[in-house]
């Protein structure tokens, strides 16, 4: 099953290139009260809300993916944990590369383990990225996104995947710099998630997926979650060992080689094999910036 959330909060499936309104299940979750939990409610409860969500299409008002503009498929997610250097092919590069590396020895995931973006961060596909920083290297990475469905902590490998609720794409935009990740990749709109969520049982091998990016029409990235050095089992196991993931939570993958600079009124196209694939506006001016400028 494909869901989204658009609109502006509106709950919708996804299927034969419509979108059916099915906003009534969020009906379903139960009241908030405070203080918050640390997770997403509607991807807590999703084993139980898919078959009323089918049903809710029946007679649902429909609108053409075209026509909709796609929020964050994550509302809440009470962490984004992103994974460093996780292709090898990423690694020599970022060595390479000064632009990258700033004068940080470029080793290992194992050695730089795993960071965190700020859930302020977070945007849909629908929303303009806005570039801050002009005088700096502002960078696109593609990446597989993992949606944590249920609760786990130290969870073993071999039962990492059953807590995994669906697969996004993702894009961790970051701002190159001598700052440890978490603060240059944590600027508002700089972890973008979407176009919807699929769901885990839609997805045969999830390190067996295509990925690839485009900017302005120009292939920038093309690889295969194949060669993730930590894959998603591992990874899940990883971060749980640090960290109790709760539903929602995001975990990027990392990105492959060829990750680049953007600049404002850049047209962003990334996509994931059996997942989706969006286009993204970078905004045509720089935070604090006018376009007429």
């Amino acid at each position: 099953m494909k869901i989204c959330r658009f609109n502006g909060g509106r709950l919708g499936v996804v299927d034969a290139g419509l979108v059916y309104d099915v906003t009534r299940v969020l009906e379903r979750l139960p009241p908030q009260r405070y203080p918050l939990p640390q997770k997403d409610l509607l991807i807590e409860a999703l084993p139980q809300l898919r078959e009323p969500m089918r049903q809710a299409m029946k007679g649902a008002q429909c609108h053409a993916v075209g026509t909709v503009v796609f929020d964050s498929p994550v509302a809440n997610p009470g962490k984004i944990i992103g994974a460093p250097i996780n292709y090898a092919d990423h690694l020599a590069e970022s060595k390479a590369d000064a632009g990258i590396a700033h004068g940080r020895k470029i080793t290992s995931i194992g050695d730089w383990g795993l960071f965190l973006k700020a859930g302020s961060a977070l945007i849909g596909c629908g929303q303009d990225i806005v570039l801050r920083f002009p005088d700096r290297r502002n960078d696109h990475e593609v990446e597989l996104g993992v949606v944590i469905g249920s609760v786990c902590r130290q969870v073993r490998r071999k039962d990492a995947m059953a807590h995994v609720a669906a697969y996004a794409v993702a894009l961790d935009m970051t701002v190159r710099g001598t700052e440890f990740q978490s603060f240059r990749k944590s600027i508002d709109t700089y972890a973008v998630l979407g176009p919807w969520l699929v769901t885990a049982d839609e997805i045969a091998d999830p390190d067996q997926l295509d990925l690839w990016l485009r900017v302005n029409g120009q292939p920038r990235q093309q690889s295969n979650t194949r060669h993730l050095v930590y894959d998603v089992a591992r990874l899940i196991e990883y971060a749980s060992s640090f960290y109790t993931l709760q539903p929602g939570d995001v975990i990027m993958t990392g990105t492959p080689q060829g990750v680049g600079p953007v600049l404002p009124g850049d047209r962003i196209e990334a996509g994931v094999q059996d997942v989706g694939e969006f286009e993204i506006r970078v905004a045509p001016a720089y935070a604090g910036e006018s376009a007429a400028a």
